[in-house]
């Protein structure tokens, strides 16, 4: 059993179609509902307990689910939009996550794959806020990946660069198209998900890049104190 969020449209659609080929029973679940889907706020708790109350069991999850605000300036970010992102972004993985991690432990554990972005390990300067929430996606996977391995789960992300969905507003569109910048398909990030899936890995952030196969990013380790018995050392936290 799988599920995915934003599953109606986009990246989450076509990954359920890649699932669905695949032989795989899939729960969708959207804000906008949709056929077949399960209309649910990612950002509710409630709403995520009855989901949870509607699945037997659960072998993989993609937290899809994402907006952006297309604000560049904070000072002419709205309250009703910051709230949107943070609850779509943080709160609907968060949530997703605290929800779901018992039914795959009980299950014998399974795999969680989160969509996080190439904005989360890099600067957007186009959109700082989104940019931030993902940043806070990949430190999230990657620090609760090693407890959660210990109950046999799986976590990564999966950083897109950008997407033809419609989240890309139609001036981003033009831009692009006007510079002849490449823009991945739905399609090539949900085979960087199962690529996650199938890599038996856990707490990387998968990069994904037209005419580049799906990788994880290397990241630098940070400098550590330059103290005798203590060099290199991580704290012990």
């Amino acid at each position: 059993m799988a599920l995915v969020t934003g599953g109606a449209s986009g990246i989450g659609e076509a990954l359920v179609r890649r699932l669905e080929v695949s032989g795989a029973e899939v729960v969708v679940v959207d804000l906008e509902g949709g056929k077949g889907a399960l209309r649910a706020d990612v950002s509710s708790a409630s709403d995520w307990e009855r989901v949870v109350g509607q699945l037997e069991r659960l072998d993989l999850a993609f937290l899809n689910a994402g907006v952006t605000t297309g604000v560049r300036d904070l000072s002419e970010l709205s309250l009703e939009r910051y709230r949107r992102v943070l609850g779509t972004n943080v709160d609907g993985v968060v949530l997703g996550l605290r929800a779901l991690l018992p039914l795959l432990e009980a299950g014998g554990g399974g795999d969680v794959v989160v969509t996080a972005s190439l904005a989360g390990l890099g600067p957007m300067e186009s959109d700082p806020l989104y940019s931030g929430t993902k940043h806070f996606l990949v430190g999230l996977v990657r620090s609760l990946a090693p407890q959660l391995h210990e109950r046999e789960i799986r976590l990564n992300a999966v950083c897109p660069g950008i997407v033809d969905t419609p989240l890309l507003r139609p001036e981003e569109r033009e831009r692009l198209e006007a510079a002849g910048f490449p823009l991945l398909v739905p399609d090539d990030v949900a085979a960087a998900v199962f690529a996650a899936f199938d890599s038996g890995s856990t707490g990387q952030a998968w990069v994904c890049q037209v005419g580049r196969e799906p990788e994880p990013y290397r990241f630098r380790g940070v400098p550590g104190p330059r103290v005798e018995g203590f060099a290199g050392v991580r704290p012990p936290l």
